[in-house]
């Protein structure tokens, strides 16, 4: 039924600010942009990532909160220390999980929380390919 992730979307209530910092972060460009809404494509797969601005979306709590979402790195702590100095807050820091899983996680400047990993499974699947 679930064939993989088509977007996951962020929210800010600025949101050129929210461009502006996400171009910084992630080196690069939204590919797709429009009123009130812009889409970066990142990764091995082309993920794509959006940010809404929050006005276009039904009353949400304020506190991050939500499904968490990891994306993986392949320096779990030079990406951490990259969000960190961008602004991004520490929400988890790093954390073994077991069998290869590690995860850390931020809660960027507007208020999303943002998951990192390294993930052997996600490794894995790039030799498949």
């Amino acid at each position: 039924m679930l064939r993989g992730m088509a977007t996951v979307n962020f929210s800010a209530d600025d949101l050129p600010a929210a461009q502006r910092w996400y171009s910084d972060v992630l080196g690069l460009e939204p590919y797709f942009t429009r009123p009130g809404y812009v889409e970066f494509r990142l990764g091995d797969s082309q993920d794509e990532l959006g940010i809404v601005d929050r006005r276009y979306l039904p009353p949400q709590p304020r506190e991050p909160g939500g499904a968490l979402l990891y994306w993986h790195v392949d320096d779990l702590s030079g990406a951490l220390e990259k969000l960190l100095a961008a602004g991004a807050t520490e929400l988890d820091g790093i954390r073994e999980r077991g069998h290869g899983f590690v995860t850390a996680s931020v809660v960027d400047p507007f208020g999303n929380i943002l998951g990192i990993m390294t993930n052997p499974h996600y490794l894995e699947m790039l030799d498949l390919a």
